[in-house]
């Protein structure tokens, strides 16, 4: 190792604090329908995750090489640049976490990347054949694939089940959704811990401490996968409510194959290198496996909402990454005021959370989310349903009295037909 300045330590450090925040921030992905039909209690259920995730790290360096490598050009990229990509990322995971919206960490982090490379070295420092074929179209693939394959599933385990023994078969596949929801944490770990690798290991060749083209060391592997499992462990009870039970109703059968359905897409792109967001996949996959089951619904109000992040989560972490590289291009102050800036911003944020503590107590005994307005079919068909007979009672309807002629009282009550 040739050197290691002080700005390459506060990117390093700030890279690990950008890893706990996706940590809490996707606790949700793996373990948010397991906690809502009650298949693992809640601070189990993390615990179990972030182990997971932890083991995760250590399974490939194929996403990590593709923000060392890929997405930008590593030869003009300096420290100052990461740092402010950083800075992007982490206050966008922190404004969604703060109003319980799920969003990807992964796109925060390249929204930060490209919008503080653009700042600093111009639009052709961003690789865009990369951006689009790794980042953009595996966002948008991802949620609709699992979505599909979530469905289909659901409406498959109904129907194979259908016969089963209603008590037995409700356990097994709370034990199979256990099972699911830990190979999500593992998937989780393998992308998503990832991505700080390939950021330090970029901040590293960056500052001249690793040669170009180098994977990921071993330290670098362990912290990030160490500061996203602790993450994991304290638990983003406020997203985990919104997936859980904001999105729509699971039973244990439509967890299972939520989880099933996403954990297969996430493996999958990380073995091929695709930075996907493993939010984008587990949201699709629990809205799929939502109108999976006969009566199933999807509460699109809050649906929206979290598309409308999804939208927003690249071009708002570009534009704050932009903003902090250029003052950080004011030299060693301008980096001293933007990671003031960080630290002040995390705080006040923080402290507007207290306002409304969600934790392992209240993360599903909450106020319930409000219902879907009935559609124009739902208030048609609800009107023209008669009234259900009473066991031993004569049908009755009561309509009333036709007005009264001149001169005559109208009776004071309806009359019995």
């Amino acid at each position: 190792m040739e050197s290691f300045s002080l700005i390459l330590a506060i990117v390093v450090v700030t890279a690990l604090a950008f890893d706990f925040t996706n940590g809490f921030h996707d606790t949700a992905n793996a373990m948010a329908t397991t906690i809502s039909t009650g298949a693992l209690k809640p601070k189990v259920a993390v615990a179990m995750s972030a182990t997971l995730n932890l083991v995760g790290a250590f399974l490939s360096v194929e996403v990590a090489n593709t923000i060392s490598k890929g997405l930008v050009d590593e030869t003009g990229i300096r420290p100052e640049v990461i740092f402010a990509a950083l800075v992007g990322a982490i206050l966008w995971n922190l404004l969604t976490w703060l109003v319980g919206l799920p969003s990807s960490s992964s796109h925060a982090l390249m929204g930060g990347l490209i919008g503080a490379a653009v700042a600093s070295a111009g639009v052709g420092a961003v690789h865009g054949d990369v951006l689009v074929t790794k980042v953009l179209l595996p966002a948008v693939a991802a949620p609709i694939v699992a979505g599909v394959a979530a469905m289909l599933a659901s409406r498959l385990t109904y129907t194979l089940g259908r016969e089963a023994d209603g008590r037995a078969a409700e356990k097994g596949y709370r034990a199979g959704q256990i099972a699911s929801a830990g190979l999500v944490s593992l998937a989780h770990g393998t992308n998503d811990a990832q991505k700080t690798m390939g950021i330090i290991t970029l901040a590293l060749i960056a500052g001249g401490s690793l040669a170009p083209g180098s994977n990921p060391p071993v330290w670098v592997v362990l912290s990030a996968g160490l500061a996203i499992a602790l993450g994991t462990y304290l638990g983003g009870w406020r997203i985990i409510r919104t997936m859980g039970k904001g999105l729509t109703d699971l039973q244990p059968q439509q967890g299972f194959a939520a989880q099933t359905s996403a954990a297969t897409v996430i493996l999958a792109s990380s073995h091929l290198g695709f930075s996907l967001s493993t939010t984008h996949s587990v949201s699709g996959a629990v809205m799929g496996a939502g109108l999976g089951r006969k009566g199933g619904v999807v509460r699109w109000s809050t649906a929206t909402r979290m598309f409308v992040a999804w939208g927003l989560t690249l071009p708002a972490a570009a534009l704050v990454g932009a903003l902090a590289e250029w003052v950080c291009g004011f030299g060693d102050w301008g980096t001293a005021l933007v990671a003031v800036f960080l630290v002040a911003s995390s705080f006040a944020i923080w402290r507007i959370s207290r306002r409304e503590v969600v934790d392992h107590t209240n993360v599903i005994a909450g106020d319930e989310p409000e219902s879907e307005p009935a559609g124009v079919v739902t208030t048609a068909i609800a009107a023209v349903t008669p009234p259900p007979a009473g066991v031993g009672e004569e049908l009755t309807a009561t309509v009333a009295a036709p007005a009264a002629a001149s001169g005559t009282k109208a009776p004071s009550a309806a009359t019995p037909v």
